[in-house]
């Protein structure tokens, strides 16, 4: 055999063995990248989250990936899957959660797609704004902005100057982001107070005995704070509107607590409901001058839709349900007086 012959088969057994070599290195970097693409992320725990920043390349991202703890596929790896999935350079700002079990390629889809991490915050029914202000102050990770403010100065930046804040945010629960601060969070919810407080009285029963929308939030402040049972907001509404058509004073305890500020201690007194203030309806007609608490929709729509009947009193049965007992006379209202406080004994001791 010729020596160019024998270096032919030398080359070309060369080649084969070559390109053997290379379709196994490919074949195996092509199993180990589908195998890390959907194969969940270790060590990662509940709470864990990753946060893109406006500027961030996909280089910064996957460095972010890694101080977080994530260990997993190589660089190359983890740019193949982006451009794959087409996320290289549409990576969205914002806060994306590393749950356990999280793969790169959800994690990777999440954050093309800007499904961010989201918060929640409830602003209660029956809250007072020092409640809603404080409550807020503690919300994380909400950016603080109103701390410094008084509630004036807080109105005004709102863009309501002169506006009392008082029952003028919606009771709901709000999502937001890391982005987001609680002035974002008091705007959503004023807006949504005006929408529900604009729907209610533009669908209000006629001959009602109130003069604006205002005077509707306030005394629906009222009745949020006078019950904590659905089904009976619509009578208890029907009770004041009917006290007012009459000319008769509302004489209910929430307002005289509410104008009793920090002095209140768990404990109304008779003084405190001889002590005039604003808001004492025991001693001044009509509706205090501000609502007396954040108000829920359907309180609203209690005011706006008031039950019918001819009851003029009601008071607390005395069983702890939270439920009332209604009258039309002041007799049958002084009955039921007396039968509260004798089952409130019964079952609390003498008050």
């Amino acid at each position: 055999m010729s020596a160019p012959r024998k270096r032919g088969r030398g080359l070309r057994a060369f080649f084969v063995l070559s390109a053997l070599l290379v379709g196994a290195l490919a074949y195996w970097a092509y199993d180990r990248y589908t195998a890390f693409v959907d194969t969940p992320l270790s060590g990662l725990q509940a709470g864990d989250s990753v946060v893109v920043e406006r500027g961030d390349s996909f280089a910064k991202v996957l460095q972010r990936l890694r101080d977080s703890g994530v260990t997993e596929g190589h660089d190359l790896e983890w740019q193949a899957l982006a451009k794959q999935l087409q996320a290289a350079g549409k990576i969205q700002v914002g806060e994306y959660p590393l749950d356990p079990g999280t793969t790169p390629r959800a994690l990777l889809l999440r954050m093309r797609d800007g499904k961010v991490l989201s918060y929640r915050f409830t602003i209660v029914e029956g809250w007072n704004v020092r409640q809603l202000r404080a409550a807020l102050a503690k919300a994380r990770p909400l950016r603080q902005e109103t701390a410094e403010l008084d509630d004036a100065a807080l109105m005004k930046t709102l863009g309501h100057p002169g506006q009392h804040p008082e029952g003028r945010f919606l009771p709901e629960t709000y999502a937001y982001t890391r982005n987001d601060s609680d002035l974002d969070l008091l705007k959503r919810a004023h807006a949504a107070l005006d929408k529900a407080l604009d729907a209610a009285w533009q669908s209000r029963a006629a001959d009602l005995p109130l003069a604006s929308k205002d005077e509707a939030l306030v005394l629906a402040s009222i009745v949020e704070k006078e019950t904590g049972i659905a089904s009976e907001r619509a009578q208890i509404a029907g009770v004041f509107l009917r006290r007012i058509k009459l000319g008769m004073r509302l004489q209910t305890d929430p307002t005289v607590i509410y104008g009793m500020g920090s002095a209140y201690a768990g404990n109304l007194r008779k003084a405190d409901l001889l002590a005039d203030t604003p808001y004492n309806t025991y001693t001044r007609d009509g509706l205090p001058p501000t609502p007396i608490a954040m108000v829920g929709a359907d309180a609203l729509q209690a005011v706006t839709h008031p039950a019918d009947g001819d009851a003029l009193y009601f008071v607390a049965v005395g069983d702890g349900s939270g439920k009332h007992v209604f009258s039309k006379t002041l007799a049958e209202h002084q009955a039921a007086v007396r039968e509260y406080i004798r089952r409130y004994r019964a079952q609390y001791g003498p008050k």
